[in-house]
């Protein structure tokens, strides 16, 4: 496919990134400022300023990659840090204010695109992202479309309560309440918050997860059980996950995605319990980490066409 330049966004609650893209992913020019983050005017504002630096004829389409949730059939956004864009018809309003066309996805969405077109998942079919961050994401890619399910959902897969609250066995799973209003959800197990509560769940002592890492990759006894039950849980859910979608790849991106060694011990637990047998590497470290957000943002008019 012939790509045209497109300018993007990476909208986050105290920062956007915006950039003009060629038709490769090749960046050629990049701005950063805050957010306005209760203030409209000064946030369309801002897109618009950058839009008029690099395209003042209005030619090139504007696709944003949002930290929140889009609702592609009413066309609503809800970002719960983001105030002055929640409840508004986001696409329809910053087009019209922009006079150019204007497509939105969530972040994770953005990640899972940008990966199966110019990361790790390219060549692949199926592709589906995941986010191991503060918490965890996801996004599903097949033929290189987005998969966006009704109310702006698809490939969440870090929430329902599948972690089971069961008080009266021994030896449970720990179940931990979730910012989404249930208990259980391997979003709070699955990211760099979550690896903290497990080492605190096993050892009674808090510890930022990039000390557990670091200590466990030294050899460190406390925090080699810590990573194996994150591995050993995360692992059991992302396998259904590979099984019921039929993922050729699944790359990885967030701050824990960077962790080589821990992606290799997560991608060899979930090759055992695939029904696909397979020696070639299933689970990976994404190709793009710091601007996948605008990589897939860019992208955006594609999924519209």
């Amino acid at each position: 496919m012939t790509r045209t330049a497109t300018l993007c966004a990476d909208i986050g609650g105290s920062t956007i990134k915006m950039a003009l893209l060629d038709g490769e992913g090749g960046i050629l020019a990049r701005e950063r400022l805050p957010t306005p983050a209760d203030d409209f005017a000064a946030f369309a504002q801002a897109l618009d300023a950058f839009a008029q630096r690099h395209d003042p004829g209005g030619h090139l389409a504007f696709g944003l990659s949002l930290a929140g949730i889009f609702d592609p059939a009413s066309g609503r956004a809800t970002c719960a840090n983001i105030p002055c864009l929640t409840g508004r018809p986001l696409a329809t309003e910053l087009a019209a204010s922009l006079g150019r066309p204007v497509a939105i996805a969530n972040d994770a969405d953005c990640f899972a695109i940008a990966e199966a077109t110019w990361g790790a998942g390219r060549g692949h079919r199926i592709v589906f992202g995941v986010i191991l961050g503060s918490g965890v994401g996801g996004g599903l890619v097949v033929d290189q479309r987005l998969v966006v399910g009704e109310g702006g959902f698809g490939g969440e897969w870090g929430h329902a309560p599948v972690v089971p609250d069961l008080p009266d066995l021994p030896g449970r799973f720990p179940c931990f309440p979730c910012g989404c209003g249930q208990t259980g959800c391997i979003d709070t197990i699955g990211g760099a918050r979550g690896l903290e509560r497990l080492h605190v769940f096993l050892h009674g002592q808090p510890e930022r997860s990039e000390r557990i890492v670091i200590a466990w990759i030294a050899g460190d006894v406390q925090a080699g059980r810590t990573i194996a039950l994150h591995v050993d849980l995360v692992s059991r859910y992302l396998a259904l996950v590979a099984n019921t979608v039929g993922a050729g790849i699944i790359p990885v991106g967030g701050g824990l995605g960077t962790v080589e060694p821990l992606i290799a011990l997560l991608d060899q637990s979930v090759r055992t319990r695939i029904l696909r047998r397979t020696d070639r590497p299933l689970v990976v470290p994404a190709q793009h980490h710091t601007d996948a957000a605008l990589l897939g943002a860019a992208l955006l008019m594609d999924q519209a066409a």
